[in-house]
């Protein structure tokens, strides 16, 4: 105890991860996922050598639970907690995590992604997402989108990297971590960049949803990100599993010019329901994108096969 009857470091009592989890309303097992991607985790060690969280830990994981329930991406929140006084700087150092050395001591292909501002291959960037270094993929998607803007990186490093993702599942039937850890980082990435343009160019958003029971939501954040960056449109994203009744409600309430659904699945993919969307004055212009959809499109809908058509065809129909 110090002069001021403050506890000092070594006297802190330590917490378990079941005491943390207890006292925060966090699962065990997300403190654990916290402590492996952002390094916010237990900082002390038990005389028997068991991992515990101290004073100072506690403070940082209260602050980045706070911020995820304010809306704030997992990864900028450990960056923020990271920073709060009274965490000891070596902390920080010691989460972030480091790619395995080559023998003759350079840095190994995924630190190179992280320290040399390079757009990485396809191949290396998902090589770092099978290794879960998120990292490295914050770091090649942040350079890539920097220097070739959004539709590049989706076309030549999101799609191909997913490829290896879904083809390792199909070969080992797992990898379904590294799934979710690369699409988490990607969106940590896109929705910035799908904030409301400076100065939009259209008076009347482009709504973006997925079909009802759609779960795969990436290819709409992407097209948002795309219209926002590329051609300084206005989006609104309703995101995964838009019941077409609410996606009816939102075109009645915002009165868009455009109106964009995604399909991944054939089980989402009955055109069908779109015909029943409705008529708007002045008209919304409805358009379908993804590989899910089948079937015969009703009357005045058009299917877009690429995300460089999806922005151009929007942005140009956004304008009227």
């Amino acid at each position: 105890m110090d002069e001021t009857g403050a506890l000092t470091a070594e006297e802190e009592p330590g917490y378990g991860i079941g005491a943390v989890s207890r006292r925060l309303g966090v699962p065990a097992p997300t403190l654990r996922t916290w402590n492996l991607r952002y390094g916010i985790g237990p900082s002390r060690r038990s005389p028997g050598g068991h991992r515990r969280y101290d004073t100072a830990d506690l403070l940082r994981l209260e602050e980045m639970n706070r911020l995820i329930h304010s809306g704030v991406a997992p990864a900028e929140a450990a960056r923020r907690a990271l920073r709060l006084r009274g965490v000891p700087p070596d902390v920080e150092a010691a989460g972030r995590t480091q790619a395995p050395a080559r023998p003759d001591g350079r840095p190994g292909p995924d630190e190179q992604i992280r320290t040399a501002g390079q757009v990485p291959s396809a191949a290396r960037l998902a090589r770092a997402a099978l290794t879960l270094d998120g990292r490295a993929v914050d770091a090649g998607l942040a350079t890539a989108l920097a220097r070739h803007g959004v539709a590049w990186t989706w076309e030549h490093l999101v799609c191909p990297a997913f490829g290896t993702i879904c083809r390792r599942q199909a070969e080992t039937g797992a990898a379904v971590d590294v799934e979710h850890l690369f699409s988490d980082r990607l969106l940590a990435a896109l929705h910035p960049l799908a904030e409301r343009p400076e100065r939009p160019v259209n008076v009347r958003p482009v709504l973006l949803a997925c079909a009802e029971d759609e779960q795969h939501t990436l290819p709409v954040h992407a097209l948002a990100a795309a219209l926002s960056v590329h051609r300084r449109v206005e989006t609104r994203v309703l995101g995964a599993r838009t019941p077409y009744p609410a996606l009816a409600d939102a075109m009645r309430r915002l009165g868009p010019s455009v109106v964009f659904v995604w399909s991944q699945q054939a089980a989402t993919g009955d055109p069908a329901p779109l015909a029943a969307l409705p008529a708007l004055r002045p008209p919304a212009r409805v358009v379908i994108g993804g590989p899910g959809w089948w079937g015969e499109l009703p009357a005045r809908i058009a299917r877009l096969s690429s995300l460089d058509e999806a922005v151009s065809l929007i942005a140009t129909a956004a304008l009227d």
